[in-house]
């Protein structure tokens, strides 16, 4: 990165007077107060495979070799470490991993695939309420997961597992597998799996964090409330009455698994809790059966946490866990999903199951989950709510202006692609910033508006109201981009808009659901659409629903019909600590998929040429600026930083599909990448013999720099963390930290102190578990591929990298910090502390 794009990188971040910042000193050495994460010591680079600017000017760690030099040079080859990799100078320790029985009902354990961390003080920075995210089930809990790779779940010897080393029995001595559970079983683990945990962790002599008991800690879950089933009168698709379906517990092997369902229950509040759950088939009213797909959220200043049900959708078949996303024109769900055929062997079992998706099942209705849910951490009777006025779409996080004697405002993303960007504004206004319950209420009324991009840098917020005027961008107009990148025509480009299917409207004969224009039809479907059939002059969202809960229910194709700009899913919003009026927006892929397609004029969709160097479509950092001072208002501009991709192609950042930011105490602006788990290292997720002749070897991606693929986001290697200082001679670099296990995710970055929790999630996931007998052992759990990489003046050389096919990461680590010491063992998703080393 050249000097001057650093200084226009601190430009994009607020920070003024980058000449003076950009000032003498030690290379390396952070800048900061005593008591923060960073301290006042030094911090060295961790040495990453691909090519960065930051490695020309100042020494770096390699992880494998444990040494620290000059590696400006291209890496020709490159060991990758099954552990969490952080800078030298700083210790990582586990608190807590899924499985650990931390709660006072020793039949509750800690959740699957940990995401957003949140904490909230006791004691200051010693003790407090630590919230984690448990956002999905993966193998390998199991191979009956979904979308488990078919090799996998169908090799022969079974291959291990981690359900039964970690829940049900030890590494030593595995316990019952969910492979041979009954369907209630089975499915209600994994719905038990996902959610959230409050646990109380405290600092203990040597400074680092465990958890300590405490009547609060607790666990909130996909089944939560389950026992209200009790009180229900109507049926399941096969005739069982749903008032029986009040538990998942039974017997596997001999051993009893699963629980009874408990009176947890959640409310919701807002439109949506009044217009449209009233009706809802369950007859529960707003009563609410679990929170569950659960990413990222927020942290509220009044002590509080926001929680984030993002993947809610299902369908019946390989993405079976979830609920139908698809309502009708008064926002209850368009039924329950149901197979055809209504049943199948499962193939594990060999018992018949019943071909729904986890909310048929269980009896959950669709338009009950996709909401932001608040949680008290402190106070167990306070209940969980979903506050349905912040809209219901694939919630990634939520940001806070909040500030007393002004409106409460609110920064939200849809992550799909295509997903669009929103915000809410309270009516009333905050009075004490640490007054929960009156604060929690201004998030039951208000306006939820979503952002409308214009090319030349402009934008405004639509109010997505029932009087809002329909007013959809035309496929071919968001394809424009593309089609300038690629030489073609608007037309010629694949781009497509996903409404709201109305019978009558486009041909359409179901009042729910989606319907997808594309250029092909886009003329005669958009005057369908704002004519309402030729009913009217303009439509209006009232056409199209029957309440404002209604509309909210629905807010992705409600906004696309009210003209909102679909975007390159939104996966974390923060609001700028030096200028509230600024919005960072980390925009994660421009790919796009079978939800939508990103406006393209906006975002770049992918590599559009053969070109090696070519701009990379791997997402990038966006910022809004709010016209209104204090935020409410309905116009803003906004900037791009810089396009995700390696730094050696044409405006690369160096980092791909960046994920969630945080502020550390300073000020500076932290970051995690989630690049797919089919894509790192170059390594797939179909599994054959392997070349060295070794049982279930992944297959190689091809990473071809005159290609167009996603997979090119394997010469990144691991997912990894990386910061950007605000000062010193590092201010406006990307500074590498560190990086995660194999086919991991770290993400839901919290500073506590002189702390930095992290999550590390699903780590080997959909791959073997490592040196399993019957998966090859010891000599299959190590592959080595060549991976070509652009250095950083758009050329290519090519690496040999030596990677393991799997991850036992936190069973590998040690037992003095938190692991079990094994060289191999069950993967398992863990909340991680860094701290300076003493």
């Amino acid at each position: 990165m050249s000097e001057y794009s650093r200084r226009e990188l601190l430009k994009f971040l607020g920070v003024t007077g980058g000449a003076a910042l950009l000032g003498s000193m030690i290379p390396g050495q952070a800048m900061a107060r005593p008591g923060s994460f960073l301290g006042s010591g030094p911090l060295t680079p961790v040495r990453l495979p691909h090519a960065l600017p930051i490695y020309g000017t100042q020494k770096s760690h390699l992880p494998a070799t444990g040494k620290t030099a000059y590696y400006g040079q291209p890496l020709t080859s490159y060991t990758v470490i099954d552990d969490l990799v952080v800078a030298p100078e700083f210790e990582r320790y586990v608190i807590v991993r899924w499985g650990d029985r931390v709660f006072p009902n020793s039949a509750d354990y800690f959740g699957y695939n940990c995401d957003f961390t949140a904490y909230r003080p006791i004691n200051g920075n010693r003790e407090g309420y630590l919230w984690v995210n448990h956002e999905y089930v993966s193998s390998p809990i199991s191979f009956a997961t979904p979308e488990a790779p078919s090799a996998l779940a169908g090799a022969s010897p079974r291959i291990a597992t981690s359900y039964p080393q970690v829940i049900t029995g030890t590494p030593e001595a595995p316990g019952a597998a969910l492979e041979d559970a009954p369907q209630l079983v089975r499915w209600g683990e994994f719905q038990y799996n996902q959610g959230g945990s409050v646990v109380r962790i405290k600092k203990n002599t040597n400074g680092r964090y465990a958890p300590v008991a405490d009547a609060a800690n607790r666990r909130y879950h996909g089944l939560s409330g389950l026992a209200i089933n009790a009180t229900r009168t109507d049926l399941r698709a096969d005739g069982t009455p749903y008032s029986a379906v009040t538990s998942w517990k039974g017997e596997v092997n001999g051993v009893s698994v699963g629980k009874d369902g408990d009176n947890n229950y959640l409310i919701g509040t807002g439109p949506a809790a009044t217009q449209v759950f009233n009706l809802s088939t369950d007859g529960l009213g707003n009563k609410i059966i679990g929170t569950a797909f659960n990413c990222s959220g927020g942290y509220t200043p009044w002590g509080t946490i926001l929680t984030a049900e993002e993947n809610f959708q299902a369908g019946v078949g390989a993405f079976f866990v979830g609920v139908n996303e698809a309502v009708q024109p008064d926002g209850t769900q368009l039924g329950y999903l149901v197979g055809d055929p209504a049943t199948f062997v499962d193939p594990f079992t060999n018992t018949e199951y019943l071909n729904y998706t986890t909310g048929t099942y269980f009896g959950q209705v669709g338009e009950k989950y996709g909401w932001m849910v608040e949680i008290d951490p402190a106070d167990a009777s306070w209940r969980a709510r979903k506050h349905t006025w912040l809209g219901r779409f694939r919630h990634e996080n939520i940001a806070f202006r909040a500030e007393v004697g002004k409106k409460l405002v609110a920064y939200m993303g849809d992550d799909r692609r295509g997903g669009n960007t929103w915000k809410f504004v309270s009516k009333g206004r905050i009075a004490d910033l640490a007054d929960r319950n009156a604060n929690s209420k201004l998030l039951e009324e208000g306006t939820l508006y979503v952002a409308r991009f214009n090319p030349n840098g402009t934008g405004r917020w639509i109010p997505l109201v029932l009087a809002a005027p329909v007013n959809p961008i035309a496929p071919t107009v968001l394809g424009e981009g593309e089609a300038t990148g690629k030489g073609i025509t608007p037309a010629e480009v694949a781009s497509k808009l996903r409404l709201p299917s109305r019978a009558g409207i486009a041909g359409g004969t179901v009042d729910g659901g989606f319907y997808d224009v594309t250029p092909a039809t886009e003329a005669a479907d958009l005057e369908s659409y704002i004519t309402k059939g030729g009913t009217v002059t303009r439509a209006r969202l009232k056409d199209y629903y029957t309440s404002q809960g209604a509309v909210l229910c629905d807010c992705y194709a409600a906004a696309n019909l009210a003209g909102a700009t679909p975007t390159a899913r939104p996966e974390d919003l923060e609001v700028n600590p030096r200028n509230p009026r600024e919005v960072f927006i980390a925009y994660t892929d421009g790919a796009a998929g079978s939800d939508g397609y990103p406006d393209s004029r906006i975002f770049v969709i992918g590599k559009y040429t053969s070109d090696i160097n070519d701009t990379q479509g791997f997402g990038g950092l966006y910022k809004i600026i709010e016209n209104s001072a204090d935020s409410t208002g309905v116009t803003f501009s906004w900037e791009n930083f810089k396009q995700s991709g390696e730094a050696g192609a044409e405006g690369g950042a160096g980092y791909a599909n960046v994920d969630n930011l945080v502020f550390d105490q300073e000020g500076n602006i932290w970051g995690v990448t989630d690049m797919s788990t089919s894509n790192h290292n170059g390594l797939g997720l179909t599994y054959d013999t392997g070349t060295n002749g070794q049982p279930l070897q992944p297959v190689f991606n091809t990473i071809d720099h005159t290609g167009t693929s996603s997979a090119l986001t394997g010469v990144f290697g691991c997912n990894w963390i990386f910061y950007v200082p605000l000062s010193g001679p590092d201010a406006g670099q990307v500074v590498p930290f560190g990086y995660g296990p194999p086919r991991c995710e770290c993400t839901g970055p919290t500073f506590i102190g002189d702390t930095f929790v992290i999550s590390v999630q699903h780590p080997g996931e959909d791959s073997p578990i490592n040196g399993d007998p019957n998966a090859g052992g010891a000599a299959a759990s190590v592959v080595t591929r060549d991976i070509e990489i652009l250095d950083l003046k758009g050329g290519l050389f090519n690496q040999t990298r030596t990677i393991p096919r799997s991850s036992s990461f936190p069973s590998n680590v040690p037992t003095a910090d938190g692991g079990s010491g094994l060289q191999f063992g069950p993967p398992r998703p863990s909340v991680v502390g860094i701290r300076r080393k003493p």
